[in-house]
């Protein structure tokens, strides 16, 4: 299944929001008899804190979402958070 680019879009900016960890890979090769080989390959992982902008981006995009619900779609997503937060502190202790 594709995705389209709003929603790849978005999840980009979920990742930057809420930071994410990128593998670098540095590679350096040599020249010997006209073949090159590679000579050393160097991995490091860093991470990359959250972005207060794309944060912002998220959440004013959240708010607009909400405001298009009704009372009772409200309501209900106020008991799903509900649930999923009593569900993550109880997974906690």
């Amino acid at each position: 299944m594709r995705k389209d680019k709003n929603q790849l879009v978005n999840e980009a900016l979920l990742r930057r929001a809420t930071g994410y960890e990128a593998t670098e890979t540095v590679e350096e090769f040599s020249e010997c008899n006209g073949e090159i080989k590679l000579v050393k390959r160097r991995v490091s992982t860093k991470n990359v804190p959250a972005d207060v902008a794309a944060a912002k981006l998220v959440m004013e995009g959240c708010r607009e979402e909400l405001s298009a619900l009704t009372d009772e779609q409200l309501k209900r997503e106020k008991r799903r958070l509900l649930q999923l937060l009593k569900e993550v502190e109880k997974n906690a202790e």
